[in-house]
């Protein structure tokens, strides 16, 4: 890892305030090593695997390079695959998001051409496109490389292998003379050298290499979840498997804050760790967490690197790293001294390719696991206490409190219903059904024993029966069987649910989507 923070490289004001909202706190190597001598303009080969933050490595650098006011392509970009094209295009429109008006372009086969023709019209600066589709604007005349001063070639080996090596040469000679060249690639085989030696100019040669990997005792883990439902499926977690200690990653010092925050209104024992903290604050968590004053540590991956504790139990990736080797160093903080570890992965939407890479680099596999309903907490509480209480009889001394017992079985009342009731009290059920059972619920319009919801959207918005079903039942872990009727009108919807879970679907879906528009619930009027 490197040991200089983005602070200390010479790039604008605007990239590094892109660069901490995206959660990086230092260069990975290659961004340390690369960036400085891309700046000086310089040509540069770089040996890097998918996965050490080769993206950011020459995109900062061509952003940083690029004149909005020159409404022509400054800088072209060519990579093997559509795929790579459009996430190079996602990660530079990230960086450049305070760096007013640049506009990027990805260019890729399968698209229709007509759309990348009207906005190369309209005039971009950086090209992100496969070879093929790039030589094919070339012979239309929709691409013109006059001003470009920068041309990378990003995974140059698998353009070769897939047998671009004709086109990426026509397309480099159709540039201008003076041009800068980067070139990245996992391998160096003799056709890259070759690549270089034609095109390049006094190279900088810049090679990273990942460590050998050593992932052991540790059970790998991934859910699917929702951004707006990652604290519930945690806490959830959490209450299942009651770690003695665990730590929790974030990819910002932002997020940090908020999950602690979140964690600590549901009375959970936790504190943060990040850059922004001073060196005394960062001691003095460490030293409660090591000690067990607090049980959940949630920390981004540079605060991470003080964190030498034997006894934690599970990880959780609260966000994927960005890098495969931050992965590797997470996890291994669980695991430790011949110990079993377990380390669980939140993902969502397109993160599925990024576990992919890490699944390679790591060689291991990385279970699928469900959401864990509400009933299978409620379950593994109750086992737990049912467990306590058998060693509360076992260790006898009982006497006093049996003859409380006596008292109610004269009354009548039976030893079953007692215990039951017990249970109940025990663990806060009577509470949460005054609660769920509250007035609110009464005059809705549903059957009994059920709950009658509002939501704002209806056929007009395209929803069906199994739309809302599969998000109720997604998002609370409530079984879709126990979902009742639903009705669906041009604007809104009625979905009935059990009483007993009515309050936790509205908390849990009030700030929540379907087919990914914003909706609103709340208790139906029947008035």
């Amino acid at each position: 890892m490197g040991k200089i923070k983005f602070e200390d490289l010479p790039i604008s004001q605007e990239i590094k305030k892109a660069i901490g909202d995206m959660g990086f706190e230092e260069p990975s190597p290659i961004q340390e090593k690369a960036i400085p001598f891309i700046l000086e303009g310089k040509d540069v080969t770089g040996q890097a695997q998918t996965g050490t933050g080769k993206t950011a490595a020459f995109g900062i650098p061509s952003l940083d390079s690029i004149d909005p006011k020159n409404d022509k392509l400054q800088a072209l970009i060519l990579c093997p695959t559509r795929e790579l094209a459009i996430q190079v295009t996602e990660e530079l429109n990230k960086l450049a998001r305070y760096k007013k008006g640049i506009s990027t372009l990805a260019v890729y086969g399968g698209q229709p051409i007509d759309r990348q023709i009207k906005a190369l019209k309209r005039g971009v600066h950086i090209v992100i496109g496969t070879p093929g589709r790039v030589m094919d604007h070339m012979r239309r005349k929709t691409l013109k490389f006059d001003d470009v001063k920068m041309v990378i070639l990003d995974e140059a080996d698998e353009m070769l292998d897939m047998g671009f090596r004709e086109d990426i040469e026509t397309i480099i000679e159709d540039m201008p003379k003076n041009k800068q060249m980067i070139l990245f690639s996992a391998t160096m085989p003799k056709p890259i050298i070759d690549l270089s030696k034609k095109y390049q100019k006094n190279p900088q040669m810049i090679k990273i290499t990942h460590k050998q990997l050593t992932l052991p005792s540790i059970e790998q883990k991934y859910l699917e979840v929702k951004e707006g439902s990652k604290i519930e499926v945690l806490s959830r977690l959490i209450d299942i498997h009651n770690p003695k200690l665990s730590v929790i990653f974030c990819n910002t010092k932002k997020k940090v804050d908020d999950v602690v925050a979140a964690l600590q209104s549901r009375g959970y024992f936790a504190d943060g760790l990040h850059g922004d903290m001073k060196q005394i604050q960062r001691d003095r968590v460490m030293n409660k967490f090591r000690n067990g004053v607090i049980e959940i540590l949630v920390a981004t991956d540079v605060a991470a690197r003080g964190i030498d504790v034997d006894d934690v139990e599970f990880v959780f990736n609260y966000d994927l790293p960005q890098d495969e080797e931050y992965y590797v160093h997470r996890i291994g903080r669980t695991g430790r001294a011949g110990r079993e570890g377990k380390a669980y992965s939140f993902i969502s939407g397109k993160e599925i390719r990024k576990l992919k890479d890490i699944e390679r680099y790591t060689k291991s596999k990385v279970k699928r696991e469900e959401i864990p309903s509400l009933d299978d907490v409620e379950e593994v509480k109750i086992s737990a206490f049912l467990e306590k209480i058998k060693s509360v009889i076992d260790e006898g001394h009982l006497g006093k409190y049996i003859d409380y017992i006596d008292r109610l079985l004269d009354e009548d009342y039976v030893s079953i219903d007692i215990a039951a009731a017990l249970l109940k009290i025990a663990t806060g059920e009577e509470k949460k059904t005054e609660i769920e059972t509250h007035h609110e619920f009464d005059n809705t319009g549903a059957e009994s024993g059920m709950v009658r919801l509002f939501i704002n959207l209806g056929r007009n918005h395209q929803i069906r029966e199994k739309d809302i079903i599969g998000a109720i039942a997604g998002e609370t872990g409530i079984k879709g069987k126990l979902i009742g009727k639903i009705d669906i009108y041009d604007k809104f919807s009625f979905v009935e649910v059990p009483k007993d879970c009515a309050s936790q679907v509205i908390s849990v879906m009030k700030n929540n989507t379907i087919k990914g528009k914003k909706i609103n619930i709340e208790p139906a009027n029947s008035r």
